[in-house]
């Protein structure tokens, strides 16, 4: 176990890895303004992440990453100030647009494929590598 000083507070607690990034006091802070952000969305669902931020008291940076995170979604037609992280395309959540989350998905099943017929894809090389005896 690893223990580490909380960024918010500055109390040691115990890191658990990648889901405990603060002492559980600021991770239930941290909880109750994700819960506020959530609920001002939803009624108001034209609002932009700084006026989300405004509005809730929150950084505009702890509101991206909720986002990224797919924690929080906006409305279409917000202006959210999210690109996508492969080709720069204004997204509501997520890290990627749904053109690049398509491409990826069809680049990842292209390469788990297996060969169809094993044997058309030896090639000469394989064949002539095979132990040889010479006569004397």
């Amino acid at each position: 176990m690893e223990v580490r000083s909380c960024r918010g507070c500055g109390k040691l607690y115990n890191y658990l890895g990648p889901s405990t990034p603060a002492c559980p006091a600021c991770m239930a802070a941290m909880e109750e303004k994700f819960q506020v952000c959530k609920e001002y969305i939803r009624d108001n669902p034209g609002a932009n992440i700084q006026k989300v931020a405004d509005e809730t008291d929150t950084s505009v940076k702890m509101i991206k990453q909720w986002v990224r995170e797919e924690r929080l979604t906006f409305a279409e037609g917000s202006v959210v100030g999210i690109e996508c992280e492969s080709c720069g395309a204004s997204i509501l959540t997520g890290r990627y647009c749904p053109a690049c989350k398509f491409k990826m998905q069809q680049s990842f099943a292209n390469a788990s494929r297996r060969p169809s017929d094993p044997q058309k894809t030896q090639t000469k090389n394989d064949r002539d590598n095979k132990m040889r005896f010479l006569d004397r």
